[in-house]
């Protein structure tokens, strides 16, 4: 059947994370007065962050322990002192900062321009309730869609199926209809495989997939599909 609505993730997909990312971090280590090598930083932080997401997304941690966790396993292996006072301060400047920053994917809104005439779109996070909505409103994405999904707002995180079928149920969009779009290989693509709907993976980093899953490495190259 044709496609009728499209799911879209947020974070890495759309929202350039990382670029955002980066420029929280240099403010409130300005703002804290905390000498660091940033570049240094971003080698170790980023490698231990995504691991405390996935962690986060199997329910092993709870977000306060990622947002903690992660800031300080990287200034243990910076060799770098930090409090643990200082590094909940840390952490919560950070959230609070991040929206901020609204760079987005290469292509991002020339690609949504292109289908917001032809589908319904939604957002499908496992972002932070309290940041995601902020990041869409500033980045000028909050226009193209219809509907937001968190984790939070369902209780669950991608790739459970739960979070897929709340989407279905609350957009009145059949699976069969439905594409989701995301850069994570199983949160977005195995997780909506398994629901029914069809995916494509923003494989931007060129990782190993398999060769019948639809994929693009920049976001142009979705006009192919859609």
């Amino acid at each position: 059947m044709k496609i009728k609505h499209i799911f879209f993730d947020l974070d890495h997909t759309l929202w350039d994370f990382e670029t955002n990312s980066n420029q929280s971090f240099k403010y409130i280590f300005k703002q804290f007065d905390l000498k660091v090598d940033f570049e240094k930083f971003r080698s170790i932080y980023y490698p231990i962050n995504e691991n405390y997401w996935k962690r986060f997304r199997d329910n092993a941690i709870t977000k306060e322990e990622l947002r903690f966790g992660r800031l300080n396993d990287t200034f243990i292996k910076l060799n770098v002192r930090v409090n643990d006072a200082l590094i909940v301060l840390l952490a919560e400047a950070y959230i609070d900062n991040l929206s901020n920053y609204n760079s987005l994917v290469d292509g991002a809104l020339d690609i949504l321009d292109y289908l917001k005439p032809k589908y319904a779109m939604h957002i499908i996070t496992n972002g932070f309730e309290e940041i995601q909505g902020k990041k869409m409103k500033n980045s000028g994405l909050e226009p193209y869609f219809k509907t937001v999904i968190t984790s939070e707002q369902v209780g669950v995180k991608k790739p459970n199926a739960e979070i897929f079928n709340f989407a279905l149920t609350t957009c009145q969009a059949k699976a069969d209809e439905s594409v989701m779009i995301g850069d994570n290989y199983e949160a977005d693509v195995m997780g909506a495989l398994q629901c029914g709907l069809d995916a494509i993976f923003c494989n931007f980093n060129k990782e190993p997939s398999a060769e019948n899953i639809k994929s693009v490495t920049q976001l142009v190259q979705l006009k192919q599909y859609l």
